[in-house]
C-alpha cells in the first residue's frame, strides 16, 4: 500500500535523504521530495543543478550514494526481481528530444515496452499501438513513419505514446515542450492535462517552460543548492524569499505570463518606487 499523508493524499514517489555524486562532486545532497497521486508536479531549477540527474536516479539509470527512493509503495533496493519488473510496467518515461529509435517505425517504437514486458500476439500489439496514437493526437498513418519523417511536435507525441504503452500510473517527462513553438507547446500541455484527467496519471515534469508551470502544474518544486529549496503552489513560489526563485517567477519574462488577476504581480523594484 502507498503511504498516506495527513490530508489523505497518496504519496506515489517518495525520495528521502538522497545523495548523488560523480567522483568528488556531489550533485544532490540529502534531497527530499514527495509526489502525490493524480497531480502534475513541475520540477524546475537553474541549468546544471541536477534536475535530469534526479529523474535518472529515480529511474535507476544512475546510482545513488545514500538515501531511499520509494515508488508506488515499493523500494527497488529491497524489492524482488518480480516486484521490480511489475513496478517497471507502472512507469512511463518521455525523454528530452523523444529518444525514439531511428531504425524503427513509430508503431514499432510504441510496441517496444510491450515486447519487453508482455506476451501478446502481434495483431493485438498493432491494435494497442493505434489506440496510443489516437490518445496522443496522432493520425493512424503516422504508425508506419520513421522518426526522421516526423516534425518535432509529432516526435514528442510519438514518444509520449510509447511512454503510455503499458498504461502506467506514474509518467516522467523531461523537458516535454522544449523545441516546440508556443502554439505547439500549449497544445502539448493541454494534452498532458487531458491525459492526467482521463487516465488518472501522476506526472513528474522537468521543465523550464513558465507557461507549463502556470497552466497545467498543480505543484512546483525548485531544485537548488543540491536539494529541493521549496515546493508547493505558485503562491508559495511568489512568497519564497530566495533570489533565484524570485527572479524566475517574478522576472521580466514571467510578467508576461502572469495574466490571472488572482496571481500576484511582480514586486516593485527601485525604479518602480513612487510610480502611479
Amino acid at each position: 500500500m502507498e503511504r498516506k499523508v495527513q490530508d489523505d493524499r497518496q504519496v506515489v514517489l517518495s525520495v528521502r535523504d538522497l545523495t548523488v555524486g560523480f567522483g568528488d562532486k556531489i550533485v544532490l545532497d540529502k534531497l527530499n521530495l514527495d509526489i502525490y497521486r493524480g497531480e502534475i508536479l513541475g520540477f524546475v531549477g537553474a541549468s546544471g543543478t541536477g534536475k535530469s540527474v534526479l529523474m535518472r536516479t529515480v529511474l535507476r539509470l544512475l546510482p545513488h550514494r545514500s538515501g531511499t527512493i520509494e515508488i508506488l509503495g515499493a523500494n527497488y533496493e529491497t524489492a524482488s526481481d518480480e516486484e521490480r519488473i511489475a513496478l517497471d510496467t507502472r512507469l512511463g518515461v518521455l525523454f528530452q528530444h523523444g529518444a525514439l529509435f531511428s531504425a524503427l517505425t513509430v508503431k514499432e517504437n510504441i510496441q517496444l515496452p510491450m515486447r519487453e514486458y508482455l506476451d501478446l500476439p502481434q495483431s493485438l500489439m498493432d491494435e494497442l499501438a493505434y489506440v496510443k496514437l489516437e490518445m496522443v493526437g496522432l493520425p493512424p498513418d503516422a504508425a508506419d513513419k520513421y522518426p526522421s519523417e516526423l516534425s518535432g511536435g509529432m516526435i514528442k507525441r510519438a514518444a509520449l505514446a510509447r511512454a503510455l504503452a503499458l498504461d502506467p500510473d506514474l509518467v516522467f517527462l523531461d523537458e516535454p515542450t522544449s523545441g516546440l513553438d508556443p502554439i505547439g507547446a500549449a497544445d502539448f500541455d493541454a494534452l498532458i492535462a487531458k491525459l492526467r484527467d482521463t487516465l488518472g496519471l501522476t506526472v513528474y515534469m522537468v521543465t523550464h517552460d513558465l507557461d507549463s508551470l502556470f497552466s497545467v502544474c498543480d505543484r512546483i518544486a525548485v531544485l537548488g543548492e543540491k536539494r529541493v529549496l521549496v515546493e508547493g503552489t505558485l503562491q508559495d513560489m511568489f512568497d519564497f524569499d530566495d533570489p533565484w526563485v524570485q527572479s524566475y517567477f517574478r522576472g521580466k519574462r514571467a510578467r508576461s505570463v502572469v495574466t490571472n488577476e488572482n496571481q500576484p504581480p511582480a514586486k516593485a523594484g527601485p525604479t518602480d518606487a513612487g510610480k502611479t
